[in-house]
């Protein structure tokens, strides 16, 4: 929402905003960009009739006093997604879905786009560099690229946010089951993919990994007169810890990113800019400069033979993932990785199976919770033998206090190793980056 207002204000709009509590970094971005509320809470009083529109995030409740008033005096009223659709309704709107690696394919498309000197509006969920508003609208693009999160779109509107998105070209990276508080079965769940994709635009394309069997089968079933391709990951090879794409002329392109995830991503981004007009040609010779976007594989720190990687991972799919990126990168080092129960879905008993196996290609594993976490999002308590059971790994080390594990990995020894830090937060108010510095010093 932060986001939404300064991408607004820097546009030329007039932009005012309430909150009952505004955090860092929001805080300070919208205090720099003359945006932030004098004071704290809802006054009733702010809604007056010389709005234009009212946007609704997902912390107003339905019994919220100024949206009341907005109702009362027959506002316009948008969810975030509604307001998204309405601003880009008249350009071609690339909407990248998925369970995971939506947030980096959409950075791949943006990275591109941003190389060849194509204008373009976006939304993206994660930090970017180069970026300090992950928010853009521009009165000369003609596209729109938009992450498009299958969570609900606010309090009162129930439907996932890529729902009102309506793409002209669509991607989705794969389908593996999550917030399990709003969608309580993975049928529930994937049935979501199915209605986006009936509601891209005619005419319009799909571009769907081939990997992912749920995905596959919707694909094939679902969406009228649209192109549907299917992609895989891009053929590549790794040498001396460096992959490199192999393209149809026979070239190898050194690139920054790894593993057979980033692989897949990278191919969708291809397919997706080549129908949006980039041609390969223009795609290789953009791609290699990509960094990745901020705590996806982001290298915190390396020396001598010793690296150090944070990611968002939480999702059991992801963290699968990862933690295969990082052993095939580097498969003659040791693999140490740690890894935060923090989401809703990874801390609740009944979903705490689907983690099963995946860590098994670390050479140590450790996990962490916190107790207090659990008992903040009002679900029943896990215990550490619940946790080591659900991972099916005997050797797993469990940890309910932050200070533990963090004391745990300073005493492994670092050399000829790798460090892979998993998590959707920072393991209770750890500064990762810092740490991992502090690690490498020896």
């Amino acid at each position: 929402m932060h986001n939404l207002a300064i991408a607004l204000s820097r546009s030329g709009d007039v932009v005012t905003g309430s909150d009952d509590e505004i955090v860092e970094p929001s805080k300070g971005r919208l205090q720099r960009e003359g945006l932030l509320p004098e004071k704290m809470g809802w006054d009733s009083a702010r809604v007056t009739n010389n709005l234009d529109a009212v946007i609704v995030g997902m912390h107003a409740r339905s019994d919220n006093p100024e949206l009341a008033h907005a109702r009362e005096l027959g506002l316009r009223i948008y969810s975030y997604p509604e307001y998204v659709y309405e601003r880009t309704k008249d350009k071609t709107r690339i909407v990248i879905g998925g369970s995971h690696g939506k947030t980096t394919i959409t950075s791949m498309i943006l990275h591109v786009l941003n190389v060849t000197g194509i204008q373009h509006d976006y939304l993206v969920g994660a930090q970017l560099e180069g970026y300090d508003c992950m928010v853009g609208f521009s009165s000369d693009s003609k596209i729109a690229v938009i992450e498009g999160d299958e969570y609900l779109s606010s309090p009162e509107d129930r439907r996932p946010k890529f729902h009102l998105y309506r793409p002209h070209i669509a991607l989705i990276s794969g389908i593996a089951w999550d917030h399990i508080n709003v969608f309580p079965t993975f049928e529930n769940y994937a049935e979501q993919f199915g209605i986006f994709i009936d509601l891209i635009e005619p005419n319009g394309a799909l571009i769907y990994f081939n990997g992912d069997e749920t995905l596959s089968g919707l694909a094939k079933t679902r969406g009228k007169q649209i192109e549907k391709l299917p992609y895989d990951a891009h053929p590549a090879k790794v040498k001396n810890g460096v992959t490199y794409l192999q393209t149809d002329e026979g070239k190898e392109i050194a690139i920054s990113v790894f593993g057979q995830h980033n692989l897949q991503n990278l191919n969708g981004a291809r397919l997706v800019l080549k129908r949006a007009g980039v041609n390969d040609e223009q795609f290789y010779h953009a791609i290699p400069s990509f960094r990745g976007a901020s705590r996806r594989l982001e290298l915190l720190g390396e020396k001598k033979n010793r690296s150090i990687f944070r990611d968002f991972a939480h999702s059991p799919s992801k963290l699968k993932a990862t933690v295969a990126a990082v052993k095939e990168q580097f498969p003659e080092r040791r693999l140490i990785a740690c890894m935060e129960l923090h989401t809703f879905s990874s801390l609740t008993a009944a979903f705490l199976n689907e983690y099963a196996g995946c860590m098994d290609q670390a050479d140590i594993a450790l996990v962490y919770f916190n107790p207090h976490t659990i008992a903040h999002k009002r679900l029943d308590p896990i215990s550490e033998e619940q946790v080591k059971k659900a991972f099916a790994r005997e050797d797993l080390q469990v940890y309910t206090a932050s200070s533990a594990i963090i004391a745990a990995i300073r005493k492994f020894d670092l050399g000829n190793s790798s460090l892979l830090l998993m998590s959707s937060g920072n393991f209770d108010g750890v500064d990762l980056p810092a740490f991992a510095k502090d690690l490498l010093k020896n």
